[in-house]
């Protein structure tokens, strides 16, 4: 089984974790373009290009399933990505998770980029799925580049921001970008208040990584052996993973298991 996953740069680490997590046994591609992110200021067209040649790298390997671990390419790529690559390659897009978010109601936010933030996309996905849930946007910019580059001072200021953005009574935020998903623990610390319930916080990792299993008719078999491999191909050739995504778990665990080639 191979499992392939492309993004701008190193958010698809938290669903390709995921997928490790539930086969173990399953190659991993990972494709991405960190040299062109970030993606979300620019024009649909223009994503859509980049999107695409991310993509068609990864199909050269022959993937079983093509995971879209980005937001951004999910919202202004899919279709296009889908055109072309299905039905021989299943495509999975990623979507944020207001609906699970949403479900016990009260006061929820959604942290996204910028250009994510307001955006007719966003505010369809919370006019169908969040119900009577409370729900506020949260613009993170900055965030998601600190995270690309392990800027560990970057990531503190634009979790700072956002956190003073996010109303003191949210029960659950909504991670609107994959790279939110890989400093989850700050995130959760900057927005509980002393006295109140655990911040719940939704990222969309684990799902997209079981609807890949299901797509390709497999299940999960997370006691499998690990004696996967893994290829990682940066803006179209094959490489190593970047220094910067060694500096979060899930990196070093994609690193430690997979046999680069």
């Amino acid at each position: 089984m191979k499992i392939a996953l492309m993004d701008s740069g190193i958010g698809l680490l938290a669903a390709a974790a995921a997928v490790r997590r539930l086969r173990p046994d399953a190659d991993l591609v990972l494709s991405s373009d960190p040299g062109s992110m970030p993606w979300g200021p620019r024009t649909p067209q223009d994503v859509t290009v980049r999107a695409l040649a991310v993509a068609r790298a990864a199909a050269e390997h022959r993937p079983d399933a093509l995971i879209v671990a980005c937001n951004t390419a999910s919202v202004h790529a899919l279709g296009t990505l889908r055109a072309e690559l299905e039905p021989a390659l299943p495509v999975i897009g990623t979507v944020p998770a207001i609906k699970p978010a949403a479900a016990a109601g009260g006061s929820v936010a959604i942290w996204a980029t910028p250009a994510t933030t307001g955006s007719p996309y966003q505010r369809g996905l919370i006019r169908d799925f969040a119900g009577s849930a409370d729900v506020t946007e949260v613009p993170c910019p900055g965030l998601a580049d600190a995270v690309q580059y392990a800027d560990e001072a970057g990531v503190e200021r634009a979790v700072a921001a956002a956190a003073a953005l996010t109303p003191p009574d949210v029960r659950a935020v909504v991670l609107g970008c994959t790279h939110y998903e890989l400093v989850a623990d700050r995130i959760r610390a900057a927005v509980q208040r002393p006295g109140l319930p655990p911040v719940v916080l939704h990222g969309s990792a684990g799902a997209v990584a079981a609807q890949a299993l299901r797509r390709i008719g497999a299940e999960p078999a997370p006691s499998a052996e690990p004696a996967a491999s893994l290829t990682v191909l940066l803006g179209g050739t094959a490489s190593e993973l970047p220094a910067a995504a060694l500096a979060y778990p899930e990196g070093r665990g994609l690193a430690a298991v997979g046999s680069p080639r």
